[in-house]
This record gives C-alpha cells, sequence and structure tokens, in this order.
C-alpha cells in the first residue's frame, strides 16, 4: 500500500496536509507574485513621474501668470524641428526681439502670430493658451500611455490600464485638435 500524507480531523472531516516542501513552494511562488506586482508598479510609477517631470519643464512657463514675459511671436521659417521669427512683447512685459524660436509641432504656419512667453535666460519661447498648455503635456500623455501598458500586462489591472490609456490617448487627441 502507498504511503500517504499524514491526515487530520477537523469537524468530523479527514482533511490531508500538504508536505512541508510543497508549502515552500507555493510560498515562494507567492513571494515572486507579490515581487513582480511591486517592480510593475515601481516601473509604472517612474513613466509616470518621469512624464510629469519632463513635461513640467514646459508646462510651468505655459500655465503659471508669472512675472514673464509675454508677447506674440510671428512665424517666418522653420527648420528641423524648430521655427523661428520676431518677439513682439506686451504692454510693459520685457524687450522686443528680432529672433526667437519655438517647437516646430507648437508653432502655426509661417506668417501667423501666436501668443508666447518666452523661457528666461534664453531665445526660446513656449506657446500659451490652451494649444500651448496640451502641447507642454504630451509627454505625461505618452507616458500614461507606456505606463498602461506596464499595468495591464505586468500587474494584471486591466480596467486600471484601460483608464490610464485612455486619458493619455484623450490628451493627445486633444492636443492634435488645439494645435
Amino acid at each position: 500500500m502507498p504511503k500517504s500524507s499524514p491526515s487530520t480531523k477537523k469537524r468530523g472531516r479527514t482533511v490531508k496536509r500538504r508536505s512541508r516542501i510543497r508549502r515552500l513552494g507555493e510560498s515562494a511562488y507567492g513571494l515572486l507574485l507579490v515581487a513582480r506586482t511591486g517592480l510593475m508598479g515601481a516601473l509604472a510609477l517612474l513613466l509616470l513621474v518621469a512624464g510629469v517631470w519632463t513635461s513640467w519643464h514646459t508646462a510651468r512657463y505655459a500655465m503659471l501668470v508669472e512675472a514673464r514675459e509675454r508677447g506674440t511671436m510671428t512665424v517666418a521659417g522653420c527648420q528641423d524641428d524648430r521655427c523661428t521669427g520676431p518677439y513682439v512683447p506686451a504692454e510693459g512685459s520685457g524687450r522686443r526681439r528680432e529672433r526667437v524660436s519655438i517647437a516646430a509641432a507648437a508653432a502655426p504656419d509661417e506668417g501667423e502670430r501666436v501668443e508666447v512667453t518666452v523661457k528666461p535666460g534664453s531665445d526660446r519661447v513656449v506657446r500659451t493658451g490652451p494649444g500651448g498648455i496640451l502641447h507642454a503635456w504630451v509627454p505625461f500623455a505618452g507616458s500614461l500611455l507606456l505606463a498602461a501598458l506596464v499595468v495591464a500586462g505586468g500587474m494584471k489591472l486591466r480596467r486600471t490600464a484601460w483608464v490610464m490609456g485612455a486619458l493619455g490617448a484623450v490628451l493627445l487627441g486633444a492636443t492634435f485638435a488645439a494645435l
């Protein structure tokens, strides 16, 4: 007769006990699942923080109305990923500049004017208004999309991932529509 695992009586039922090796294996597997979920959560958080950090470097100029140089820029020409043109300040908001540059993705067509603010200590400008604010948050939208993949695949939180992905897609779509 084969040897069976030890059994105990509990409330009138016979319950078979698992071996010590099997219980240890189940504990190790559970620990691996917890570690994987924690690691993927940390990676998703890192992606989101990096997206906010990158976006904030531009968004703070487009969003905050502090004592910064604000005015209008007329797009004279575009090369590669930058467009240039003259800058005219708003009343009492700085000095006139012959040539400032703006990201080509945020610039309108040549000859058009756009409201901008000058980054301190440079000749680079950032678009203001709804289009400029949305354009500044594009890196965050991309990080939302990437983090959604990590949350869905690594953490198995499908609904949360769908919400994150949808928010990223809506932000990108709104930016495209605004510009």
